[in-house]
Parts: C-alpha cells; sequence; structure tokens
C-alpha cells in the first residue's frame, strides 16, 4: 500500500496555516491561489480588480487592529466591500478571515 502522507502534507499545512495567523505568508498565498483570488488579482489584474499588493497597500492601516480581519471578512463576503461578487460570497468566513489578515501583513 501507498503512503499517502506526501500527498495529504500541503493540504494539513494550508488548513493549519489558516488558523494560526502567526504561520508564514506562503500558506496564505496558497490559499490565496487555491480559493481563485490570482483569477482577478493576480497579474495583470482582470477587469480593473485591484491586484494583491494594491490591496496589500490599501489595508495597511489596519494592522494594529486587531478584529480588523474578521470585520473586513465579514464585509466582503456580505458584498459590502467591493459590490456582490460571487466568488468573494463563497469563501468561508474563516479562510476569508486568514486571507485578510495576509493582505493586512502585506501580503509577503
Amino acid at each position: 500500500m501507498k503512503n499517502t502522507m506526501p500527498k495529504l502534507l500541503p493540504s494539513l499545512l494550508l488548513c493549519l496555516a489558516a488558523a494560526q495567523p502567526g504561520l508564514p505568508a506562503w500558506a496564505s498565498a496558497q490559499l490565496a491561489l487555491e480559493k481563485g483570488c490570482l483569477g482577478c488579482h493576480g497579474a495583470p489584474p482582470r477587469r480593473g480588480a485591484p491586484t494583491l499588493d494594491e490591496l496589500a497597500a490599501r489595508y495597511e492601516r489596519y494592522r494594529s487592529q486587531a478584529e480588523a480581519p474578521r470585520q473586513l471578512a465579514e464585509k466582503l463576503r456580505a458584498g459590502s466591500l467591493f459590490g456582490h461578487i460571487a466568488a468573494h460570497e463563497r469563501i468561508s468566513q474563516h479562510e476569508c478571515e486568514a486571507l485578510m489578515r495576509w493582505l493586512i501583513d502585506g501580503a509577503r
């Protein structure tokens, strides 16, 4: 029987990263990739969407606010930040908070 652990490890790390705000940035970059964020917010951006770097610059002002990732995630998912965008509304609250935290920290 083959060992499936090497195949499961990236998924496990991603889940742990989303749950732990202090984990490496690559974990949230992977989440952004898996959730399709780069489809619109990559380089070049699609239909005038801001790039991840532009979003990180916008959200930098929230770095000292502990509740900001949760509040911004709620607004994004509800459609009150950028209008009702289906991809934003489909992401879970937990994943959205992890992505917001990553953006606030500079998306690095």
